[in-house]
């Protein structure tokens, strides 16, 4: 039989909410188990107790328990932290380092953000769920360890898998028990027990007297949607017990702090704007070449047409130029922009005294050929990287700056396409 009661005494979770009771009850049960436990939750519900309760009531309590924030290791450090790595593999690295899976083998690992894993790292967790196994960076040898994984997120992950962000396979592993934290909002009668506690433990750290709400006040209070959970209402009483003076504390008072704070919201109707993202530095040059290809195949067109018509049809000429010229101003965020008026005619080049330029065919042949013309996009890339490191006589940093992509990045394109 679990006691609820003891537990959230003991884990310090305060809240009667049925969501809550169950998410702990899910959590003391799987515990016993190996399973991998996925917690999923908004942020600031307070998944981080969940994982020392699993830790708490396994056999595994007497080993090591490990709190990873995956968000907050960069990139290019993760798999190292996590796996470790052997001396020389890579810049830095000058001796042999464990990872925290080789580190806490017979315990817990509790990866917090675990959404936020590179999707190579994604790769290396996933064996280490399946079969215990890993490797070092710069490590060819296949060790072996006895971790549960615990890991959490507040990220949409079916979102982010549709979106090529997350694996399906590694998302069905760690999801074989999944644990859902309410957020504030869906536990209305647990806030103003919240709130007393958070009031009573500033109260004593700040060596004042602990706030009081009237009525009014805890109407507010309750009513107010908590977009940061708990987090949140702990922010706020702390400010509360901090700025005012007035220990009694009423609705006015309470909705001075609360940030558009709305008693009966309204829905609100928003069409976002499309926008589009890139997922990497590469999406972003190649982007820019087409652009500036399509540009450029615009105005040689226009250029053609001038010299094609020599004069004749100049009224018709100059409304398909004036098109062209509109397209390229509205692609290039130039709408506020005058159009091109038409009091600048076309000049009629046949009408004027002096020698004529005989046009050949070969010039407009050439036209055609550069508007057919295919880009290299690998050659455009490794010609940039050359020139911003001439630019800045080999010095990565400034050159990476310049290109607007990072210095390991760089790094990796100069490696990949050879640049000396």
């Amino acid at each position: 039989m679990i006691d609820l009661q003891d537990i959230k005494q003991r884990f310090a979770i305060i809240g009667n909410a049925p969501a809550l009771n169950r998410a702990i009850e899910v959590a003391v049960q799987v515990a016993p188990t190996d399973l991998s436990v996925l917690i999923t939750g908004e942020s600031g519900v307070g998944k981080e107790v969940f994982p020392q309760i699993i830790h708490h009531f396994s056999a595994r309590k007497h080993g090591k328990y490990i709190a990873v924030n995956c968000g907050a290791i960069p990139e290019g450090t993760i798999d190292s932290e996590l796996f470790g790595h052997v001396k020389g593999s890579f810049t830095g690295a000058l001796s042999d380092r464990k990872g925290y899976f080789e580190v806490a083998d017979g315990g817990t690992i509790f990866l917090d953000e675990v959404g936020e894993l590179p999707l190579s790292t994604q790769v290396r967790l996933l064996r280490v769920l399946e079969a215990g196994e890993f490797m070092k960076v710069g490590s060819s040898e296949v060790l072996k360890t006895n971790v549960r994984v615990v890991a959490a997120t507040n990220m949409n992950i079916p979102k982010a898998i549709s979106e090529g962000k997350f694996r399906e396979d590694l998302y069905y592993r760690l999801n074989t028990v999944p644990v859902m934290v309410p957020p504030l909002r869906e536990r209305r009668d647990d806030i103003i027990l919240l709130f007393r506690k958070f009031a009573h433990d500033f109260a004593e750290r700040y060596r004042m007297p602990a706030l009081r709400l009237d009525d009014e006040a805890r109407n507010v209070l309750v009513s107010f949607p908590w977009p940061g959970n708990i987090r949140q209402l702990k922010n706020i009483t702390e400010q509360i017990s901090i700025i005012e003076h007035e220990r009694n504390i009423d609705a006015m008072t309470m909705r001075g702090y609360l940030p558009h704070f709305h008693e009966h919201p309204l829905p609100a109707i928003y069409n976002k704007p499309e926008e589009k993202t890139f997922s990497s530095e590469r999406e972003i040059l190649y982007q820019v070449l087409f652009d500036m290809k399509r540009d450029m195949t615009d105005l040689k067109k226009l250029v053609h047409d001038l010299l094609q018509h020599d004069g004749q049809n100049t009224s018709q000429v100059q409304d398909e130029n004036a098109r062209i010229i509109r397209k390229l101003h509205s692609e290039n965020g130039f709408e506020n922009e005058a159009e091109p008026k038409r009091s600048y005619p076309v000049p009629p080049y046949g009408n004027i005294p002096g020698p004529q330029v005989n046009i050949q065919d070969d010039i407009i042949e050439d036209t055609e050929e550069f508007v057919e013309e295919s880009l290299s996009l690998e050659e455009k890339e490794k010609e940039l990287i050359q020139k911003a490191l001439g630019k800045y006589n080999g010095k990565r940093k400034n050159a990476a700056k310049e290109l607007g992509i990072s210095e390991r990045t760089l790094y990796r394109k100069i490696k990949e396409y050879n640049i000396n």
